[in-house]
C-alpha cells in the first residue's frame, strides 16, 4: 500500500493550484514508465478545470516574458509535488516522443474524443486540460470508474461543427493553419479575446468556460507557436 492515499494527492494538488483528474492502475498496454525500476502501480493525472489554476499562475510571476509559462509552471509545481509525495512526474509536453496522455486520460476518468478532436468531459465540456501525472509504485485504492456516455453522442445539433468562422473544424479533423491565420487577423479578434468560437458553441460545461484573460493567453500562445514553426 502507498503511504499516501488518492485524497492526500488531491489535497496537495489543490493547495498547489491544480485539480486531480482521475487515476488508474496501469497495465503493460498503457506504456507507463517504471518508477525507480519498479513497475507503475498507480498513475494520477493532474490538470485544470475551467479557470481553476489561473489565479495561481497569474500570481506566480511565470507570465512575465517566458515563452511557455504554463508548461514551466506546471513542471515546477508537479516536480515539487512528486518530491513531496515520493512519486515520479510525467508531462504531456517536452517531446517528441510524447507520452500517451490522451489514452491515460480515458483510462483515468470519463472523457471521450469530441467531434472537434479534444477530449470532452460530461460536466466540464471542453474547458479542461491535463498538465501532468504522478506515478506511484504502489497500488492506491481507487473509486469505481464512471459509466456515463459521451455527451457528443447525445448532441443533436453539434454546433461545434458549424460555428467556426473559417470552417477549420470538421468531424474528426482540425485545420490548424486556417484557425491560426484567422485568429491572427482583425476578423479573428473575437476568437483571441474570448477563446475559440467552436469551443464556445459547445453546450456542455458552459459554466466552466475560461475567464477572458486565460482564453486570450491560450489563443495568443497558440498563434505564436504556429507561426514560430512556420506553419501559418
Amino acid at each position: 500500500m502507498s503511504p499516501f492515499s488518492l485524497a492526500d494527492v488531491e489535497t496537495a494538488a489543490g493547495q498547489a493550484g491544480l485539480r486531480l483528474r482521475g487515476a488508474f492502475h496501469p497495465n503493460c498496454e498503457d506504456k507507463v514508465p517504471d518508477v525507480r525500476g519498479v513497475p507503475a502501480g498507480t498513475l494520477v493525472l493532474l490538470g485544470n478545470v475551467g479557470g481553476s489554476m489561473w489565479p495561481t499562475i497569474a500570481r506566480s510571476g511565470y507570465l512575465d516574458g517566458r515563452p511557455d509559462p504554463i508548461d514551466d509552471w506546471s513542471r515546477d509545481t508537479i516536480d515539487a509535488l512528486a518530491n513531496t509525495l515520493s512519486a515520479v512526474a510525467l508531462y504531456p509536453f517536452g517531446g517528441p516522443p510524447f507520452l500517451p496522455f490522451l489514452r491515460w486520460a480515458q483510462r483515468a476518468e470519463a472523457v471521450f474524443p469530441s467531434r472537434m478532436g479534444p477530449l470532452i468531459h460530461p460536466d466540464y465540456g471542453l474547458w479542461h486540460a491535463y498538465r501532468g501525472a504522478l506515478v506511484f509504485p504502489e497500488r492506491m485504492a481507487l473509486p469505481i470508474p464512471s459509466t456515463v456516455l459521451s455527451p457528443c453522442d447525445m448532441c443533436v445539433d453539434k454546433p461545434c461543427l458549424s460555428c467556426c468562422p473559417v470552417d477549420a473544424i470538421a468531424d474528426g479533423h482540425y485545420d490548424v493553419v486556417s484557425c491560426a491565420n484567422f485568429a491572427a487577423s482583425l476578423e479573428g479578434m473575437q476568437c483571441v479575446e474570448y477563446g475559440c468560437a467552436a469551443r464556445r458553441a459547445c453546450p456542455v460545461g458552459q459554466a466552466f468556460s475560461y475567464p477572458q484573460k486565460q482564453a486570450r493567453h491560450h489563443m495568443t500562445v497558440f498563434v505564436d507557436n504556429v507561426r514560430r514553426r512556420g506553419l501559418g
